[in-house]
């Protein structure tokens, strides 16, 4: 399977995805503190600027909140960066990450909720966002026993992904790879009464328009659909970083009552946005999550610094 994925692959992929590697592993040998620097300053200083993330972030910025000052969202977009450096190495050391979640105060009601639902043979269905580090949740929930399944999204570059997918297998299984067979083996994972995670907040074409911010943003109705058939017990979490950088805040809010998909996906919208709203810069605001609106936004990315 391997050599099929390097024969698809670039020689342009592969040199990228060797330019990563060696990153990784030299930040891997640093200490946690700054290994998180590290990885952060990188992601903040030197590719979110030459990928266009960072004027993708402030189109974005622009487009939700167009009254907001143009230095808060450069300041928000450079977080964002750093944010998404630091979980990026935090979740290639999964099993350090476990280990650092192990004796962490798990807040909100939905935990008790969880324990009675696992503890009775009720599935359990997590929903998240591309927010803070969303494997944080996840990772304090294996630490304490508990195995959750989940999707991935497959990366275009297959050398990369090769490691990606190993990687997002080593802390809890099983993980299936995003479309309509890993969903439905999710789904299965879930009616069998098991623990999965999904996260909600991209593009979905086929997906309901929801207002997301202010703007509507097709999402897909999957975790809520899972829900509804197999019984499971909705429960949003989050794993908020906390200002020292490396420390978490998890977050379990009380279980989304089943009720019809979209009401559902609305009710879990608003949950995330709520979190958003609170901490901007741990939001992932390089997707590209308003596509009805692209034009605009691209236009936008295309005037900002």
């Amino acid at each position: 399977m391997a050599e099929t994925q390097k024969l698809q692959g670039s020689k342009a992929q592969k040199l990228t995805d060797l330019f990563v590697r060696g990153f990784i592993s030299l930040a891997l040998v640093l200490p946690l503190g700054m290994r998180l620097w590290f990885m952060g300053m990188l992601l903040r200083r030197v590719v979110s600027p030459l990928a266009g993330y960072r004027s993708r972030a402030i189109a974005n910025l622009d487009y939700i909140f167009p009254d907001w000052d143009m230095s808060r969202k450069r300041q928000i977009a450079n977080a964002v960066a750093d944010n998404a450096g630091r979980t990026l190495i935090e979740n290639y050391d999964i099993l350090g990450l476990k280990e650092r979640m192990r004796d962490i105060e798990v807040q909100g009601k939905g935990f008790e909720a969880v324990k009675e639902a696992h503890a009775s043979g009720q599935p359990v269905m997590f929903v998240t966002g591309h927010f803070g580090n969303f494997e944080a949740p996840r990772a304090a929930l294996v630490a304490q026993g508990f195995e959750v399944g989940g999707l991935y999204r497959p990366m275009s570059n297959p050398y990369f992904n090769t490691h990606y997918a190993d990687n997002m297998h080593s802390l809890s299984g099983p993980v299936f790879k995003q479309g309509r067979r890993g969903t439905m083996g999710l789904f299965r994972h879930i009616k069998s009464g098991g623990m999965g995670v999904l996260l909600f907040d991209i593009y979905d074409s086929g997906g309901a328009v929801v207002d997301f911010l202010g703007k509507p943003a097709p999402t897909m109705t999957s975790a809520a659909d899972i829900a509804l058939k197999t019984g499971a017990l909705l429960v949003p979490f989050f794993g908020v970083r906390k200002s020292d950088g490396r420390s978490f805040e998890v977050i379990f809010e009380d279980p989304i009552s089943h009720s019809d998909a979209l009401k559902m996906t609305k009710d879990m919208t608003q949950r995330l946005e709520a979190q958003v709203v609170r901490n901007p810069e741990q939001w992932f605001w390089i997707h590209r999550r308003w596509k009805p609106e692209r034009q605009q936004i691209l236009a936008a990315a295309k005037m900002a610094p």
